[in-house]
């Protein structure tokens, strides 16, 4: 029972847990001061200390860099308020209760406040302490709340600004996932520490105004205490009560203007570290050993000058010197051992707890190589790679018209010596042998001769090719072959992979940071579209649904300008990209018969039109009967086919309402194939059809 209590103090009073005991213990201690009678020497250690700590709160503004790197600051503000309050409240009730026992009765820093600053005179006190309130209340408190307030809505203004920055530089590849996520939270936390010292301003401007009325409450009530109570002439009661009240306002109002623009200088500049209040108090104010030995200094002189309590102000200064100096020893104890400092954490690895740091995230597009391909994305080894690798990035731009995520290249010692990885998503879409050094002769179908090397295909097209040493490269170009070097075909393979996937790599980041693109010369058209009358939901799916049949989407202005007439009429993804496809038709067309020349494409017959027609309507292409769905797959395989034998697109023209169905059910079994509706095709192009699919005989 004994070794129970005994740990359980262990515990609750451990250096770091004292530490978090600060702030509750300051808290009950500024409470119990409103109810508790303090004798005047303990007020004098209080409203010294309340000097020190709005000194060094002063202090650590000034050092302050960042405003996330005072993020305490709305708290500290808050605390120190109520505890200039709570210090009223006790000196209040010792003047009243003492006040006519001498001008020493409420001790002797509100006496030395009371008599040396204003010299004894309550007049001229009372005038300093309007000056000093009216300052603190109409300049510095209200230029700090005002700064506040804008500076909170300017800083919530600007969040998604901020945002769409984080995701363009992660999307450029210029930082990581993890700096990412940090700047984001960096983000949010400006936006918090803003909006608290909004808030927390109106406590000081409460604070000043409750320092008049206590002003006022206390000198009317010391008149009253001193001549009925005591038997005071008005005179001696106005004298002894005024001056022990001006020396109390003195006291507390001196802090309170510290503290007010500390304010300000904090505010025109919150934590980023995963600690309570009480750990952010104690690090961020007695953390600096600079500031305090600068605030033990500033004491020490205090209680120096003549009139001033000497002893108090000489401890603290004492005491506060003390701790800086065994600070600084500690932590040159810590910098003398480094080796200690660099086995712990190696010993201590394997009990450290899970956390989320220990998710990694999931690179979009990965490319990993064995370990012979390294000095292809090595600069120091003039690896080209990378720089292939961005220039393809560009013109996937260009072509496409969006900006796919970065690719994030390692090492994967588990791959073959020469082998290398695609991944999306983490998953596996690609994979590929490079020769560094060799070349690949690809055979596009009509070569003089056989070249010697090593046979193989080439990754991206699946076409036969073989990887020759440096010195048949000649010969193979002489032979009709198509000789590329190994950086060239891993390039090649990523960028065919990206094409094929590009509705994948279009998530939901790249839509919003799309459309904040297209904002810049088009702000209303946004602003009208997205989200007001459809969300971002739809118009990435209606994206990626041109992006799956190859439709680039470089023409973002048609689109949503067709999304925005069409989206009050219907939010379904498929209807609005049939429109949208109509609205591009021209380009559509254009991207597989280039110029002016005659469409020769492919059709369906009348009557398969009719029964599929019929069973569209029965419930899509489930409804197809299984033997139809074969008999049209068969011969729309061998048409197409047959237009690549003539060296035609393998283009199926439809009608508009049968696009969506066909090319669903026909594209997973043949993937070169185009279906284009009716209305998609420009009324000045001319058709002419190859292959009429399902006609009788």
């Amino acid at each position: 029972m004994n070794e129970a209590f005994v740990l359980t103090l262990n515990q609750l009073f451990g250096r770091q847990n004292l530490k978090a005991l600060a702030a509750p213990g300051l808290i009950i201690m500024i409470l119990a001061m409103m109810v508790l009678p303090l004798p005047p020497f303990v007020l004098d250690l209080l409203f010294t200390f309340n000097i020190a700590l709005a000194i060094m709160v002063l202090l650590v503004s000034m050092y302050t860099v960042k405003p996330l790197d005072f993020s305490v600051f709305p708290t500290v503000l808050l605390v120190t308020t109520l505890l200039r309050l709570s210090l009223n409240v006790a000196s209040t009730r010792v003047v009243l209760l003492e006040g006519h026992t001498g001008p020493d009765a409420a001790g002797k820093v509100i006496e030395a406040f009371g008599h040396f600053l204003v010299g004894g005179n309550y007049t001229v006190g009372i005038v300093v302490f309007i000056i000093l309130t009216v300052i603190n209340f109409i300049v510095i408190t209200k230029g700090a709340g005002r700064i506040a307030e804008v500076s909170a809505r300017f800083t919530l203004d600007a969040m998604p600004g901020k945002q769409m920055a984080i995701d363009a530089d992660l999307n450029a590849g210029l930082i990581g996932e993890d700096e990412a996520r940090k700047r984001r939270s960096t983000v949010a936390q400006e936006a918090d520490f803003y909006g608290s010292m909004d808030g927390a301003s109106k406590f000081v401007r409460g604070d000043a105004i409750a320092g008049i009325l206590i002003l006022l409450i206390n000198i009317v009530g010391g008149l009253i205490v001193g001549v009925i109570q005591h038997d005071m002439a008005a005179a001696q009661a106005a004298k002894n009560y005024t001056l022990l009240t001006i020396g109390d306002g003195l006291v507390a109002q001196i802090p309170a203007l510290i503290i007010s623009t500390a304010a300000g200088l904090v505010v025109t500049r919150v934590g980023d570290d995963d600690t309570d209040i009480g750990q952010q108090f104690i690090g961020q104010i007695f953390g600096n050993s600079t500031v305090l030995i600068l605030t033990a200094g500033i004491l020490g002189v205090l209680g120096l000058i003549p009139g001033m309590p000497h002893f108090v102000f000489l401890l603290l200064a004492g005491a506060i010197g003390g701790f800086a100096y065994w600070k600084i020893t500690e932590a040159g104890k810590g910098r003398s051992a480094p080796d200690v400092a660099a086995v712990t954490p190696a010993a201590t690895s394997e009990s450290q707890e899970a956390s989320w740091a220990d998710v990694a995230p999931v690179d979009v597009l990965g490319l990993e190589v064995g370990y012979r391909l390294i000095p292809l994305v090595d600069r120091s080894q003039e690896g080209d790679l990378l720089k292939r690798i961005r220039g393809l990035r560009r013109k996937f731009a260009q072509e496409v018209g969006f900006l796919a995520a970065p690719v994030h290249i390692r090492d994967n010692l588990e791959l073959k010596p020469n082998a290398y990885r695609i991944a999306l998503k983490g998953v596996e879409i690609g994979t590929g042998e490079a020769y560094p050094g060799m070349f690949l002769a690809i055979n596009p179908g009509r070569v003089a001769g056989p070249v010697q090397g090593i046979a193989t295909k080439d990754p991206a097209f699946d076409l036969p090719a073989t990887w020759v040493e440096a010195g048949l490269k000649e010969q193979a170009n002489v032979l009709g072959y198509t000789v590329v070097d190994a950086g060239t075909v891993i390039a090649t393979h990523l960028n065919h992979i990206i094409l094929l996937h590009a509705a994948e790599l279009l998530g939901r980041q790249e839509t919003q940071a799309l459309l904040d693109h297209i904002a810049k010369d088009a702000p209303k058209l946004i602003e009208d579209l997205v989200p007001k009358q459809i969300p971002l939901s739809v118009v990435q799916r209606v994206l990626q649904n041109l992006l799956e049949e190859s439709v680039n989407i470089r023409d973002m202005r048609s689109i949503i300008e067709t999304l925005a007439e069409h989206a009050p009429r219907t939010q379904d993804p498929a209807e609005l990209t049939a429109v949208i496809r109509v609205t591009l038709g021209r380009a559509i067309i254009q991207q597989y018969f280039p110029g002016n020349a005659e469409l020769q494409v492919m059709a369906l017959d009348p009557d398969l039109e009719r029964i599929l027609g019929q069973a569209l309507l029965g419930g899509g292409e489930g409804s197809i009967e299984p033997g139809l769905a074969d008999s049209l797959l068969r011969e729309t395989a061998t048409a197409a086919q047959r237009q690549e034998d003539m060296g035609l697109p393998p283009v199926l023209l439809v009608p508009g309402h049968l696009r969506w169905l066909l090319s669903r059910f026909l594209r997973r079994s043949i993937s070169q194939l185009k279906v284009v509706a009716n209305a998609e095709v420009p009324d000045s192009r001319t058709i002419r059809i190859t292959t009429l699919i399902g006609a009788k005989g």
